[in-house]
C-alpha cells in the first residue's frame, strides 16, 4: 500500500473509532479483517454512521442502495480503496 493510502487508512480507522466510540485503538483495526459482524463487530446501524461520517469528511455520498456496499464495507482496506477512488476533498 502506498504511503498516501496508508495515511488515509489510518485516518479512516480513526474516524470509525471516534464516530462509534469504539473501545479499540485505530491501530488495532486490521486492514483486512471484516468490519461487519465477525472482526470489528459492526452492525448495520454502525455502518450507516460510518457512511455518514465518511460522506461529510470526504465529500461524496455512500448510498444505502449501492449494490457494492457489501464489498465496500467488507474491510478497512476495501473502504479505504473506495474512498481514495471517490473522495472530492
Amino acid at each position: 500500500m502506498s504511503e498516501v493510502n496508508q495515511e488515509l487508512q489510518n485516518e479512516i480507522a480513526g474516524l470509525i473509532v471516534s464516530s462509534l466510540n469504539l473501545d479499540v485503538s485505530p491501530e488495532d483495526i486490521q486492514a483486512d479483517a471484516p468490519l461487519y459482524g465477525e472482526g470489528l463487530g459492526l452492525d448495520s446501524i454502525d455502518i450507516l454512521e460510518v457512511a455518514l461520517v465518511v460522506s461529510k469528511r470526504f465529500g461524496f455520498q455512500l448510498r444505502a442502495d449501492n449494490a457494492d456496499n457489501v464489498k465496500i464495507f467488507s474491510s478497512l482496506s476495501s473502504l479505504t480503496q473506495h474512498i481514495a477512488a471517490n473522495k472530492t476533498k
